[in-house]
């Protein structure tokens, strides 16, 4: 007499513990998409993952699990936080004659809510190597118009002005 034992659980018999977990991916994705900072976007993209590889064990495919583990999750979420951190920088030849450093911090904390990062480019650049340039008085300067346009609608544009600061486009760019 041979017993052949199943490991796998089925929707008849563990109801109650694969419905808590099933819905969790639709949940998971509405919020994935509905959400503004591309940090956030990162984490749930690995709960995401993580809990449709979960589901994939539970329901007996360790093969479609393993799959979903290394390149749904671990592969995509790298190449996701690696392109994130590439792009979310604002990237500025730094063309004033006497740096600032109350200026910089300025620029960080109006960057900040963006979820920007600044970086100073100080030697002279190839204009697509950066978005614009700082220059003396707090003037910003910037090479797109869709940017700039960014920037004046944001909360931290109101404090930058009132510090002194000015915002404009790059006038051999046209808008």
């Amino acid at each position: 007499m041979s017993v052949v034992m199943s490991d796998a659980l089925t929707l008849e018999t563990q109801l109650d513990l694969l419905l808590p977990i099933t819905a969790l991916l639709p949940l998971t994705a509405v919020l994935l998409v509905s959400q503004n900072n591309p940090y956030q976007t990162l984490v749930l993209r690995g709960v995401l993952g993580s809990v449709a590889t979960l589901l994939y064990a539970l329901l007996g495919a360790p093969d479609v699990a393993i799959t979903e583990a290394l390149v749904g999750t671990l592969l995509s979420t790298t190449l996701y936080a690696v392109a994130l951190r590439s792009s979310m920088a604002l990237r500025l030849e730094d063309r004033r004659t006497h740096p600032d450093p109350a200026a910089e911090a300025r620029l960080s904390q109006w960057l900040g809510p963006l979820h920007l990062r600044l970086r100073l480019i100080r030697e002279r650049s190839d204009p697509k190597d950066s978005h614009g340039w700082l220059e003396d008085g707090d003037r910003l300067v910037l090479r797109r118009g869709a940017l700039l346009e960014r920037l004046r609608q944001s909360p931290g544009y109101a404090p930058w002005r009132e510090a002194g600061g000015a915002l404009r486009l790059d006038p051999g760019v046209q808008a």
